[in-house]
């Protein structure tokens, strides 16, 4: 069944875009990201313009966080205190991202800077983790500590000035890389269209320490109020959100989030990790494909207006 999309101005099949909203869903409830990082080259795979891509998927991203938020909030496996010190540099973050994409979009740079953002970034950050899960099940094999994070362990992050205490999740941190890691989420994910959780995981991990029992609903929780705020700005300043497009993908995200969240808490971090290293890596090889095929149809049009 076909239905026309206003904004991104073509038709597409609502079963499929559904689809694709309950699967990126299910993955979003599992390993406590937004979605976007697989959600937004899917619509362009499809034929969605990247800019109309990025925009509108903001808004599946934040229904989606909603619902598996509302589940590691019941089972208290998340961090607030921790997620509001990510949110205030958050919001500041988003609104910068926002206005540079603004910019691109009137250089006419967006479309190439997205697509080589996107390979640079899943490739690099899924090969990471992909090593970095398979020492730990490694060590898991040989009888020793699976994870890398020990009890007392620091970095240099941890000699910072202006420490807190977080008590939920048993850390004792500056909060200056906080506030760090929550803008270069916000503007990231304003940019990419990329709740920014398979970002933000790996860095409140391996750079914070916090535990993986509280890392996945904290993240949902910086990812829902971030993307949020992302597509308020969109909405308002480039008037690129398909509001067509975002309802079907909300439907199917909010229904597979569920699903995914209670899959993603029977599973062992280690190999949580490794599946998503996995699943960045691929999307980013697939992107990169994309970039150097030659199309099928080698010239476009545009409307360029009057100066």
């Amino acid at each position: 069944m076909q239905i026309y999309l206003p904004i991104a101005d073509l038709p597409v099949n609502v079963f499929l875009v559904l689809g694709m909203g309950l699967a990126v869903g299910f993955i979003s409830g599992m390993f406590g990201i937004g979605g976007g990082f697989l959600m937004t080259p899917l619509l362009i795979f499809i034929g969605i313009s990247p800019a109309v891509a990025v925009a509108s998927v903001t808004s599946h991203i934040a229904a989606s966080s909603c619902t598996g938020a509302i589940t590691y909030w019941r089972k208290r496996a998340l961090d607030m205190a921790l997620a509001m010190m990510l949110l205030s540099a958050g919001i500041i973050g988003t609104a910068c991202g926002v206005w540079l994409f603004t910019m691109l979009r009137a250089l006419d740079q967006l479309d190439l800077m997205i697509g080589l953002s996107y390979v640079t970034l899943l490739t690099l950050v899924g090969g990471m983790m992909i090593h970095e899960s398979v020492r730990a099940e490694l060590r898991a094999r040989k009888g020793m500590p699976a994870t890398l994070r020990r009890p007392g362990s620091h970095n240099w992050v941890h000699g910072l000035p202006l420490k807190m205490r977080f008590k939920r999740s048993k850390i004792y941190v500056s909060a200056i890389p906080v506030w760090g890691i929550g803008f270069i989420i916000g503007f990231i994910g304003a940019i990419l269209g990329i709740g920014g959780g398979f970002l933000l995981v790996p860095m409140l991990i391996y750079f914070l320490r916090v535990p993986t029992a509280t890392v996945i609903g904290t993240s949902m929780i910086l990812t829902l109020i971030t993307m949020a705020s992302a597509t308020v700005m969109h909405a308002a300043t480039n008037h690129l959100v398909d509001a067509v497009l975002a309802l079907i993908l909300m439907v199917g995200g909010v229904i597979g989030a569920q699903f995914g969240a209670r899959t993603g808490q029977r599973m062992r971090g280690e190999r949580l990790r490794l599946l998503l290293g996995l699943l960045v890596f691929a999307v980013g090889l697939r992107f990169a494909y994309a970039l150097v095929v030659q199309p099928d149809d080698l010239f476009s049009i545009r409307h360029v207006g009057v100066g």
